[in-house]
């Protein structure tokens, strides 16, 4: 059951984004894996009623959550539950946001993926400050930091 949650809140983002194909054909509920089936059984009875679009967001959602190890089903779960307990607003801001980095360029998308990964790699402690940093900068300071090109920071000795 938590699947199929878990699967709901996806395709909601996915038709929050914009991912879904923009006129996909009906899928027949036959045409679903057993395991598929199993998973959304509580959409069979009205899966003919259902949009396209909401049919091709539950069948690849379903397949993305069976293709998941135990362990990423249980960071799923946890996401989720994290999800379903902020508020509208910040729901809100983070679909902003996931449009806005959706929005870059590939090259830029790398870059921010590579700096979070450093960055959650970090210390706590390290984190912690330069989120501090983060919270002190102006809008135009947080911009020209964001802007620095890719790469080694010098070094000041």
């Amino acid at each position: 059951m938590l699947g199929v949650w878990l699967i709901v809140a996806g395709t909601t983002l996915v038709r929050a984004q914009g991912a879904a194909p923009a006129d996909p054909a009906p899928r027949a509920w036959q045409s679903l894996s057993p395991e598929q089936q199993n998973l959304l059984k509580n959409y069979q009875d009205k899966w003919n009623t259902l949009p396209p679009e909401r049919q091709h967001a539950l069948a690849k959602g379903s397949q993305r959550w069976l293709s998941m190890s135990p362990e990423q089903r249980a960071g799923a779960q946890q996401r989720f539950g994290q999800w379903r307990s902020m508020p509208p607003e910040q729901r809100q801001q983070l679909r902003q946001r996931w449009q806005q980095f959706k929005s870059l360029p590939p090259e830029q998308q790398q870059r921010v993926r590579e700096s979070f990964r450093r960055f959650r790699s970090m210390p706590p402690e390290r984190r912690q400050e330069l989120k501090r940093q983060w919270r002190q900068m102006s809008p135009e300071q947080r911009h020209n930091a964001v802007q620095r090109p890719a790469g080694p920071r010098p070094r000041f000795r």
